[in-house]
């Protein structure tokens, strides 16, 4: 009897765990069948976004999609990674299409049909040696369209559901919106002047901006003339970049198209930083590099002061150098509209020598400012700014304004052109006729009969590709990877105005970036005491030497190079003064580096052991909790 009731317990125990073991194996079976996945990125960079899910409700022809992958030894492991989740977020497109995306995926191997189905899709080998080579692309195909995605880099990673949605727009709807440039920069490419070409034969002619070459991914560019007198009738939106010295007839132009309903987008500069006129060191005179549009904006109730540029104490731009950084405007969350989807999840735009916009807007037009500069800021002149940026940082002194940057405004538009369309000027030398003018025909529009939109910014430098991107070479591919979020909201802006906005959202969550804004305010505060100390230095200085100078006006003559006690005694002052500042300034640096580095260390713990001490003191609260229960039982 004993002997039976000591193998019961075993047998039940025995039973128990082999039907744990089978539960536990169910349950594995069954939830490994399922699609679960929880998104713990603050901005959700691994779920699908809305804009994306609006193009996969668009379907109405099946799409296919063949997703072409090298397998094997020769793969490297950082594209095995990356290949799963390319084939991870390809499942997600799959899933939410809800049957209308087929998906395909090959092993492109040498000598196989698999390698001439990649050939005929446009997928691009890349060499990861001088033998062998590997393939990672994809193409669409819907119909007669076909887009493909030739070589996918674990670099541009954060692209990757942009660069899907966009390729996926583009096969459903294949006819592409018309852009216009217009611009006094060489934004779109030019020729080579045969003399320099003669001096340097190796030098290539300027190549397109990178925004443009980005812009003919989704769209048709065309350039528009600074002299033109008419903007075509195809062109939906109108990019005008730095129009400098532009001319009456071409504001006509801009005018009559903005009033019959084309969409514009306007950058000026009250100075151009990349509109290189000469060189006044080598005896040229300094031509102005400004631009606006002067007839336009006075009719629309807004001024661009010309040569006044801004700087910015709080946001600077932490990449360049601590000198120029405050002419580099880094704007931050709160100084952008942030309901707005064009700059919704864009946090990393810099405008470098950037203007303002004042004024008040025309009746029946409404502005909306959508970027913006903080309240320590003050408008500096920009000439002092390009010669001694020290200078003008030095001598900062914060307005306590926020000054318009990027505007909108909506509304009905009244042309700047009451008169009608104005004459062309008179070539010089050109005599003057007696005969009376005849009546010029007056067909111009007066106003636009629909609400429209104009977009105006107070620079133009931001689009330039050094504050835009950086070009790196991926395995013999020119891989542009974005050093800010300036190419993005240029195209937000087009996509929003004359494209698909869908792609807006898939963007720009690609770029942003999470910057320490609490350290960045406390280096700006920490500056501000550091500049006071700095004037009050020269102060000191400048005071001192003019009363040496003074005491020198009154040495005898004879004693031009010898000093007085008086004098020497000056000089020993300004000598304690100056040691006496230095100390100040460096106690000053310290502490700033004291407060940033123990900010950083407390981020640091706080991720290092924080965490898993909460982890753990959760752990054993609950085992106590559980302890107790089952001692009151």
């Amino acid at each position: 009897m004993k002997n039976k009731n000591s193998i019961q317990p075993m047998l039940f125990s025995t039973i128990g765990v082999a039907a744990m073991l089978l539960v536990f194996i169910a349950l594995n079976f069954i939830v490994g069948t399922l699609r679960f996945r929880v998104d713990m990125t603050a901005e959700k960079a691994y779920t699908l976004s809305d804009g994306t899910r609006k193009i996969i409700s668009r379907i109405d022809t099946p799409v296919k999609i063949r997703f072409y992958c090298s397998q094997g030894e020769e793969m490297p492991v950082p594209f095995k990674n990356y290949a799963q989740r390319v084939d991870d977020l390809l499942n997600e497109y799959r899933q939410a299409s809800k049957g209308k995306i087929t998906l395909e995926k090959f092993d492109p191997k040498p000598d196989t049909d698999a390698e001439e189905a990649a050939n005929a899709d446009g997928v691009e080998a890349l060499n990861i040696s001088p033998t062998e080579s590997v393939r990672i692309g994809i193409s669409l195909a819907c119909l007669d369209q076909r887009v493909a995605l030739p070589a996918l880099s674990p670099e541009r990673e954060r692209f990757l559901e942009y660069d899907l949605s966009r390729a996926l727009s583009q096969v459903l709807s294949p006819e592409k919106p018309v852009i216009g440039v217009m611009s006094a920069l060489q934004v779109m490419g030019g020729q080579m002047n045969p003399m320099m070409m003669q001096m340097n034969p190796n030098q290539r002619p300027p190549q397109p901006w990178m925004f443009v070459n980005e812009l003919r991914r989704d769209f048709t560019v065309k350039e528009v003339q600074m002299d033109t007198d008419q903007i075509e009738a195809d062109i939906k939106v109108l990019l005008v970049l730095h129009p400098k010295a532009i001319s009456e007839k071409a504001q006509f132009a801009i005018d009559q198209f903005v009033l019959r309903g084309g969409k514009l987008i306007a950058c000026l500069d009250p100075v151009a930083v990349m509109d290189n006129p000469g060189n006044p060191m080598m005896g040229g005179m300094q031509q102005p590099t400004g631009s606006s549009l002067e007839k336009l904006l006075k009719a629309w109730g807004l001024d661009l002061e010309n040569g006044k540029v801004l700087i910015d104490m709080q946001l600077r731009s932490p990449r360049y150098n601590p000198k120029v950084a405050p002419l580099l405007l880094a704007p931050a969350k709160p100084n952008m509209k942030s309901d707005e989807i064009m700059l919704a999840q864009l946090d990393n735009v810099l405008f470098p020598f950037a203007g303002a916009f004042t004024g008040t807007p025309a009746e029946g037009l409404k502005l909306e400012t959508l970027i913006k500069s903080s309240t320590d800021s003050q408008l500096v002149d920009g000439f002092m700014a390009r010669m001694s940026s020290e200078a003008v940082v030095k001598d900062f002194k914060p307005s306590g304004k926020e000054y318009n940057v990027a505007v909108r405004l909506r509304g009905k538009f009244k042309t700047a052109f009451p008169a009608g369309k104005p004459d062309a000027p008179k070539a010089e030398g050109e005599e003057k006729k007696d005969e009376k003018p005849a009546e010029k025909k007056d067909d111009a529009l007066k106003a636009s009969d629909k609400e429209n939109t104009v977009i105006l910014f107070a620079d133009s430098d931001f689009l330039n590709d050094q504050f835009c991107v950086e070009v790196a070479n991926f395995m013999g591919q020119q891989v542009a990877m974005p050093v800010s979020g300036n190419l993005t909201l240029l195209q937000n802006m087009v996509e929003l105005l004359g494209g698909d906005d869908n792609l807006v959202n898939a963007r720009s969550r690609a770029t942003q970036a999470r910057p320490f804004t609490r350290v960045r305010d406390i280096q700006a505060k920490a500056e501000s005491k550091f500049l006071e100390e700095v004037k009050k230095l020269e102060e000191e200085r400048n005071a001192t030497q003019r009363k040496i100078q003074e005491l020198q006006s009154k040495k005898e003559a004879g004693q031009r190079f010898i000093l007085s006690p008086e004098q020497k005694k000056e000089l020993e002052n300004l000598r304690k003064s100056e040691s006496q500042a230095g100390r100040k300034l460096k106690e000053v640096r310290k502490e700033l580096r004291k407060e940033v580095d123990s900010l950083e260390n407390r981020v640091k713990w706080m991720n290092i052991a924080g965490m898993p001490l909460l982890v753990a003191f959760f752990g054993v609260g609950l085992a106590l909790v559980n302890r107790n229960r089952r001692a009151a039982k």
